[in-house]
């Protein structure tokens, strides 16, 4: 049964129309705001790009302190970029909400880019185009406007719940320092909830709370054959080729059924509840509809699970780059001295990387042939375990009321995301169960060229935080402060 078929979670259609007032008028201020924060070119994990980071931040600090917050900071790390924080704590005895997104983004080649150069957004077809458009500064300032609408909405001074907003500047490096600042805050990130910000929707008009998401490890295999690249019309044949062996591995990665062949692999994968699985297959699904949108052309992946399923349920091991030899024409007709292939490992609940990062070493040992010399590189201090928001958690519930306000629906779905994020960090340092609410789109082509966001998503991601502020106020029960004190 659909959990919104109660009459007494529907919130009053006057506060609902006063919500969705706000947002569309101020939509176009929110575009514009939204643009001018893309022209930022604020890449992660490039050491001359720091100055646009820092930048970005001091943009987005300027707009919270626009919208009222008492209080924000820039936290600053050695080596790293600045995270930006702001809170909003005027609500003694009321919940108490941490939300997190970033502000950097991925990089970008102008020479892929069809509809605009990646920093300079452009508004055509109903979508703002740019780099980090969708990922994630458009869900970033859904919040700062959803705050708005629900100030307006209430004729309140401060929302009716403690907000604070953590926006951090690696996420597109993995995150690299945000242990050690929330460690060096942990007044700052006290919460009874941790709402994360950079997630996707099914689709635009089909809107399905996030229920979790999967871990990610990456590992790079260096192989080295000759002492140098070796002419093949003089060595070919004796010679050792690095590039075989690296082939030969990356084939035998998968069996028949699509499975992946570590041993172990899939020893600690917890069962996923088969109400979640109905869930999930009462999503509006059609394989020519979703190869439209992901524009991926064949469905693979292991036998026995839905196109779904595999994308959200089960870990996956992929592929992501084979270098050796002459990468750019003409070839110089040489044997290649070193091929090096990177790997993306998803893991699931019940996976732990550390010990996925055990089963590809001992796989990859027992794999390589002794003609070669090779090193795998895993670097544990980036991976991110995978998470799952308990199924007793009252705010889901609310979460999921708030988004049937800003659908104006009666029906929202449940999903997982395919990707990654620091949720099992931030859960594990706050002692708070994290929800997730984004409103990105698989057809919004994140970390590729010509990224956009839907402009219609914008409008309805702001009022679904504007209800959710309200909702999680006027519920007593919403909050659950037994594990954290509070």
């Amino acid at each position: 049964m659909n959990p919104l078929d109660t009459e007494e979670k529907r919130m009053d259609p006057a506060d609902v129309d006063r919500v969705h007032a706000h947002a569309d008028e101020h939509l176009d201020a929110l575009v514009q705001q939204l643009a001018d924060w893309v022209r930022i070119p604020g890449v992660a994990g490039v050491a001359e790009n720091q100055m646009t980071l820092q930048r970005s931040a001091n943009w987005l600090a300027g707009v919270l302190r626009a919208t009222g917050s008492p209080r924000v900071e820039l936290w600053e790390v050695e080596g790293g970029a600045p995270a930006v924080y702001a809170e909003w704590c005027g609500a003694p005895g009321a919940p108490t909400v941490l939300v997190y997104s970033h502000h950097d983004v991925r990089s970008a080649k102008p020479e892929n880019w069809g509809q605009v150069d990646p920093f300079e957004p452009a508004v055509r077809d109903g979508r703002l185009w740019g780099r980090g458009a969708s990922d994630a500064k458009g869900q970033v300032l859904c919040h700062v406007w959803g705050l708005r609408a629900h100030l307006a909405a209430t004729g309140r001074t401060a929302p009716a719940v403690n907000v604070k907003l953590l926006v951090e500047g690696e996420e597109e490096a993995q995150s690299t320092h945000l242990a050690q600042l929330l460690d060096a805050h942990p007044e700052a990130t006290a919460a009874d909830v941790v709402l994360l910000s950079d997630t996707t929707l099914w689709r635009a008009d089909a809107p399905a709370v996030c229920r979790g998401l999967r871990g990610s490890l990456n590992a790079t295999l260096q192989v080295t054959g000759p002492g140098r690249d070796a002419h093949s019309g003089a060595v070919s044949g004796p010679a050792p080729n690095p590039l075989h062996a690296v082939a030969a591995l990356v084939a035998r990665l998968h069996d028949e059924d699509g499975r992946v062949t570590l041993p172990g692999f899939y020893d600690d994968v917890e069962p996923v509840p088969e109400a979640e699985r109905a869930a999930i297959a009462d999503l509006p699904y059609s394989d020519a509809d979703w190869l439209a949108r992901s524009e991926t052309h064949r469905i693979v992946g292991e036998r026995g699970w839905t196109p779904l399923e595999r994308l959200w349920l089960r870990p996956a091991v992929e592929v992501l780059t084979i270098v050796a030899g002459d990468v750019d024409p003409p070839t110089r007709g040489a044997i290649p001295s070193v091929a090096r292939v990177d790997l993306s490992i998803r893991t699931v609940p019940g996976q732990r990387v550390h010990r996925v990062a055990e089963q590809l070493r001992a796989w990859v040992a027992e794999q390589m042939p002794g003609y070669v010399d090779w090193e795998l590189t895993v670097p544990l201090a980036t991976t991110q375990e995978a998470y799952r928001t308990p199924d007793d958690v009252p705010a889901l519930g609310v979460l999921r009321a708030a988004m049937a306000d800003g659908w104006r629906t009666d029906h929202v779905g449940s999903m997982r995301n395919a990707g990654g994020s620091p949720a099992s960090l931030l859960h594990d340092t706050t002692g708070a169960p994290v929800l997730f609410f984004g409103t990105g789109l698989v057809e919004d082509h994140w970390h590729d060229s010509d990224e956009s966001v839907l402009i219609d998503l914008l409008r309805a991601g702001t009022a679904t935080l504007a209800a959710f502020w309200s909702r999680l106020a006027d519920g007593d029960d919403a909050i659950d402060r037994r594990t954290t004190g509070r």
